[in-house]
């Protein structure tokens, strides 16, 4: 068995934080992962494409009440490499 692999994109502490959030739900809003990130639209929008190019994430909008409102989350591939990533961190831990 090979040994839990650290993923080079998840080494930017904004998108392991926003992969971190998503992990614990199927989906969140945008405004919630930047509003508990602390950071600006732009700011936030700039790391979910990276994220989204490389097939970690999907976002879909929807309409609540005449407002558009954006939902984020995470692909397999995403899952799946947030936990290899977590388990490589874990592997680290006494």
């Amino acid at each position: 068995m090979t040994s839990p692999q650290f993923d080079d994109l998840l080494l930017s502490p904004k998108r392991f934080r926003i992969c971190a959030i998503l992990l614990a739900a199927d989906e969140v809003a945008f405004s919630l992962v930047r509003d508990d990130l602390e950071v600006t639209d732009s700011a936030l929008s700039k790391n979910l494409r990276i994220l989204q190019d490389h097939g970690y994430l999907v976002i879909s909008k929807t309409t609540k009440n005449s407002k558009a409102v954006t939902w984020l989350s995470l692909t397999t591939v995403g899952r799946n490499t947030m936990l290899e990533h977590l388990r490589a961190l874990s592997s680290y831990l006494p």
